[in-house]
């Protein structure tokens, strides 16, 4: 009997410990692969080491109690290269900050997995292509920034869904069609969509179709 009541707590320690070292070899995988898909030249991301369980003791990464990402700040880094999917499996990541680098390429759908996200700065990049819908998975996210790109396309209607939306700036792109209105774009000016000379309105309600114009790209 002795022997049962002590191994029950022996489990659970070693089934916790398991866990965190499968979360930590996971979101070591994931952060790797970004800095596998950049140019570094100032080395801000030396201290990314593979062999080290643990992405906790890397340099511009923040970690909770648990040992979980939940910030990776690497903004004015002179960063070059292209964003990868495999940050979507960040799931606790609070905060991704990469703004003011040289980043190009799209914007993977895949960032639409980071649930806990708050803060989404890639703002003063060379990004392409459309803004992701499955942004609109992100229910805690408070800012967007995503100004100062080469993005195209419309702004995705779901995006109007973001009750938690506090800061928007899709500015200075290339974006097309009308401006949402509805939902949390509500309390937005048009400063948040600034020079994007393809775009727009503020759509009005009943009277211009949001799919207006097929030639939207």
């Amino acid at each position: 009997m002795a022997i049962s009541t002590l191994l029950g707590p022996l489990f659970v320690l070693l089934l916790s410990t398991a866990l965190a070292t499968t979360n930590a070899n996971t979101e070591g995988d994931a952060l790797y692969a970004l800095r596998r898909a950049v140019k570094d030249p100032q080395g801000v991301l030396e201290s990314w080491d593979p062999t080290l369980v643990d992405p906790c003791t890397w340099f511009h990464v923040t970690c909770d109690s648990d040992n979980r990402v939940t910030r990776l700040d690497l903004g004015n880094g002179k960063l070059s290269g292209r964003l990868v999917p495999e940050l979507g499996k960040l799931e606790r990541l609070q905060y991704l900050e990469l703004y003011m680098n040289n980043l190009v390429g799209p914007v993977p759908e895949a960032l639409g997995g980071l649930k806990s996200l708050i803060s989404f700065d890639l703002y003063h990049n060379n990004l392409t292509g459309p803004i992701p819908s499955s942004l609109s998975s992100l229910s805690n996210l408070k800012f967007l920034r995503l100004n100062g790109n080469r993005l195209t396309g419309r702004i995705p209607r779901d995006l109007t869904k973001l009750g938690s939306l506090k800061i928007l700036d899709v500015s200075n792109n290339n974006l097309c069609g009308t401006i949402p209105t509805s939902g949390s774009f509500s309390k937005f000016s048009e400063e948040s969509f600034m020079n994007n000379p393809r775009l727009e309105g503020p759509e009005l309600m009943g009277f211009v179709r949001y799919d207006v114009g097929g030639d939207c790209k």
